[in-house]
């Protein structure tokens, strides 16, 4: 939460060109022979400022659900170590933003290009994904895959084959226009 704090203090004056939520919608995929794994998460905070092109936004590892219970603890405990590793992160910029195509509707394909830290790894990444101003409000979204290896999340022999090597990662906000915060009003 200091990361999106300390970008809504340098954003300054620019209200109308930045964009929060802190109900972000996040859900991986996991597809196997064996077994399909899902957990969504409906906590995610993000910032987005369309004039610096500049994004960040967390997650609170135990706010992902799953339709099992014994999944979720797993995932918590002995994946993930959440009590060890409490959010996933990511910073970065949009690359290529065309701003004045945004405001004149429909979606815009963007990249966004940065570091995203899982399980105490930071890996610099490249995401694509769209926006879109719908009503007042920028909608995001965004599909990506995750390699588990990647971030040194190990994953026991007996349920190996239970998870895929790959990852299916959704985001999916829709973000309302951020004011600026009280400490930083004149």
């Amino acid at each position: 939460m200091l990361l999106l704090s300390l970008l809504l203090l340098a954003a300054g004056a620019r209200a109308q060109s930045r964009y929060m939520t802190r109900e972000g919608v996040v859900t991986f995929f996991s597809s196997s022979p064996v077994e399909d794994i899902e957990a969504r998460s409906q906590q995610t905070a993000a910032i987005l400022d369309l004039q610096t092109r500049q994004l960040a936004f967390t997650i609170p590892v135990k706010s992902f659900q799953f339709k099992r219970t014994l999944m979720q603890e797993h995932f918590n405990e002995n994946y993930l170590e959440s009590d060890r590793y409490p959010k996933a992160t990511f910073t970065g910029k949009l690359t290529a933003v065309d701003a004045e195509a945004l405001r004149n509707g429909g979606p815009q394909k963007v990249t966004a290009e940065g570091d995203l830290t899982i399980h105490g790894v930071t890996r610099h990444v490249q995401v694509p994904g769209t926006l879109e101003l719908q009503n007042g409000r920028l909608v995001v979204h965004a599909t990506f895959p995750v390699a588990p290896a990647d971030y040194k999340i190990e994953i026991p022999a007996l349920v190996r084959d239970h998870i895929a090597k790959i990852v299916s990662v959704r985001v999916a906000m829709s973000c309302e226009t951020a004011g600026l915060p009280a400490a930083a009003r004149p």
